[in-house]
């Protein structure tokens, strides 16, 4: 049952997944808000553990950074072990004016500028988009635990250090915020039947030049978690 990335045999890793990119993000996790934790991945230091939350059954994984290492991971974990729901928690940067530094987003829909969905030979082009019963939870449970956040399009970069400096131009389409990983983990939940969110909290505005630190990236950005978590069981 394992595969090259990841040592899980059938039954290891639970029907919903939390996935952050970064696999000392999925540790903290564990150790902070699980039960009865089991490490059941090591491989490459992606970390993956499934344990307890409030009596459910939740697995936790890093996916790495971008659509490309997102897609390894997210594939298998759907197609291979038979998981049910992703729920992303990242990290992002504001492009929208209004959305302010460790605000949460919640993404509805993921533009790209990646080729990921050419492997599907569309006749057109294709719109990643969240799935509603996983969406709902997560806006529930933002609302009932008063978290500032909002709802709406992110941008799925294939590009950190883009040349030609773009956020303006999706800003004028009312994209929130830009990350890395959402749209092509849609487009694996669509294509294979399943579900996936993403959920990440704003660590800079590069458009006004604000950041926060990397130690606050990785173990400070408990709404999101929270708000994922909470989501997750309801399911």
């Amino acid at each position: 049952m394992s595969t090259p990335h990841n040592s899980a045999n059938k039954g290891d890793i639970a029907k919903t997944v939390l996935m952050p990119g970064d696999p000392l993000r999925a540790r903290f996790i564990a150790e902070n808000y699980l039960e009865d934790v089991v490490c059941y991945n090591e491989i490459r230091n992606m970390y993956g553990y499934t344990g307890k939350y409030k009596g459910v059954p939740i697995s936790v994984q890093g996916s790495g950074m971008g659509m490309s290492s997102i897609g390894i991971y997210s594939w298998e974990l759907f197609n291979v072990y038979d998981v049910d729901n992703i729920i992303r928690v990242g990290t992002a940067g504001a492009i929208a004016d209004y959305v302010e530094l460790r605000d949460v987003v919640i993404g509805m829909s993921a533009s790209t500028d990646s080729a990921y969905a050419k492997q599907y030979r569309l006749p057109g082009t294709y719109a990643p988009t969240a799935s509603w019963k996983l969406l709902s939870a997560a806006v529930k449970a933002a609302e009932a635990k008063g978290s500032r956040f909002h709802v709406g399009n992110l941008f799925s970069s294939e590009l950190f250090y883009d040349d030609a400096d773009s956020l303006a131009d999706w800003k004028k389409m009312n994209v929130l915020a830009i990350e890395m990983e959402a749209a092509s983990l849609y487009m694996n939940a669509a294509r294979a039947g399943k579900n996936a969110l993403t959920i990440v909290t704003v660590s800079d505005c590069p458009l006004r030049g604000l950041a926060t630190t990397a130690e606050e990236r990785q173990t400070t950005f408990r709404d999101m978690m929270e708000i994922a978590l909470e989501a997750a069981i309801t399911l």
